[in-house]
């Protein structure tokens, strides 16, 4: 005997009540996706920071990397300070793209690479935090508005130069320190050359202008940095970072910032996953439609039930209520027995008379008990529960 063939039930979901409950996930997925690829896309492309040689944006300095290329200087990018000490040697020129980024234990390094094995060191903005270890004798001052500046000084590239556009940190010897100041602003060089032993020295540049690509054709700044950079056939061109790990945390207070540390695309995924979160929250809350009545799974004791919304309603402190639940019932019984339509049994103008004229000595206030005031407290309630009960009887017997 063969089975009969299954039929789908009514209660079977269809196509579009299966759609309504699943477009939410449906969205806060797409939305991810949407996301992730955007975030890809932005990541993948070539972009690269400010003093970057290999960015062609307005603060990148690709073009000034391609002059010294062409006049024959050899570049080597180093992102690490691991790369940059072992990139240089006397005939190199290291230039330091942001040296107060530097810990005082990669200081201490970089201070030894520029005595023993660099031909010419180059300092971007140097200010309090690194002029102690990279530059001994130099003090900064207030930073001045990176404008126009003339020379002012003898020393040969910045005379060829002429003025160029130069600012940031200011900088003071200490007496008895022999330096070529140059550029300065009230009275204080902002670009400050130190002669070491043999053929080096260090330069010092209050501000990184110059390397700019939408400043590089402006004034001498072009001739300046062609100048500085360009003195020697090899250029290590040295971008610090804190993803560099020769950085110790511990020995620096500087990097004591924990989100600085956290790479972007930790950060970039946090905060699309919180927005998933968001959305998943929001289409979870929704109302699906108004409620339902249900039928119990189990019956339930009509003494139980009132026994537990009583505890509810005490717990509540809503005697308001209970009080109002309590009358309510009341009237509702005793209306038919007094010949009131139940429809009517909740106005005091058809009820209250029809209960007068059925228990004419009564000593029990109807008015009070059925439309009265709200209990002032439990004990109040309780009697009133008590009343009513009573009056029923009363109503029932008589």
């Amino acid at each position: 005997m063969s089975r009969p063939a299954t039929s789908t039930t009514s209660t079977a979901p269809s196509a579009r009540q299966v759609w309504t409950r699943t477009r939410g996930a449906a969205l806060v997925l797409a939305l991810v996706l949407i996301g992730g690829l955007v975030l890809a896309t932005v990541r993948s492309t070539e972009a690269h920071g400010a003093l970057d040689p290999r960015s062609a944006d307005p603060t990148g300095s690709r073009a000034v990397a391609e002059l010294l290329k062409a006049r024959g200087v050899t570049l080597n990018l180093a992102t690490t300070l691991d790369e940059a000490t072992a990139a240089t040697d006397l005939d190199s020129t290291l230039l330091v793209t942001t040296p107060d980024l530097l810990t005082e234990t990669q200081q201490s390094t970089l201070r030894r690479t520029m005595t023993d094995s660099v031909g010419r060191t180059v300092l971007l903005g140097a200010g309090q935090s690194s002029l102690p270890t990279l530059a001994p004798g130099i003090t900064g001052a207030t930073s001045a508005p990176v404008e126009n500046r003339a020379p002012s000084c003898t020393l040969a590239a910045a005379t060829r130069a002429g003025s160029v556009d130069l600012g940031g940190e200011r900088y003071a010897t200490a007496p008895g320190t022999s330096a070529d100041s140059c550029y300065p602003s009230d009275g204080l060089p902002s670009l400050l050359r130190l002669p070491g032993p043999n053929s080096t020295d260090t330069v010092l540049l209050g501000s990184p202008d110059i390397l700019y690509n939408n400043r590089l054709d402006q004034q001498g700044n072009a001739s300046l940095a062609l100048q500085l950079l360009g003195s020697r056939p090899h250029l290590v061109w040295y971008l610090p970072s804190l993803t560099d790990a020769s950085a110790d945390a511990s020995a620096d207070d500087t990097t004591g910032d924990f989100l600085a540390l956290v790479p972007s695309g930790w950060l970039w995924g946090t905060l699309q996953l919180a927005i998933a979160a968001l959305l998943a929250a929001i289409w979870r809350g929704r109302r699906l439609g108004p409620l339902v009545t249900e039928r119990l799974p189990v019956a339930l004791r009509a003494s139980e039930a009132t026994e537990g919304r009583a505890r509810l309603y005490r717990k509540a402190n809503a005697r308001d209520r209970a009080a109002s639940v309590l009358r309510t019932a009341t009237r509702t019984r005793i209306a038919p027995l007094l010949g009131v339509p139940v429809q009517d049994a909740h106005s005091s103008d058809r009820l209250l008379p029809a209960l007068s004229a059925r228990l004419p000595e009564t000593t029990a206030d109807p008015k009070n008990l059925l439309f009265g005031p709200t209990p002032a407290d439990d004990a109040t309630l309780i009697r009133l529960a008590d009343q009513l009960d009573a009056l029923e009887r009363e109503v029932r017997t008589s």
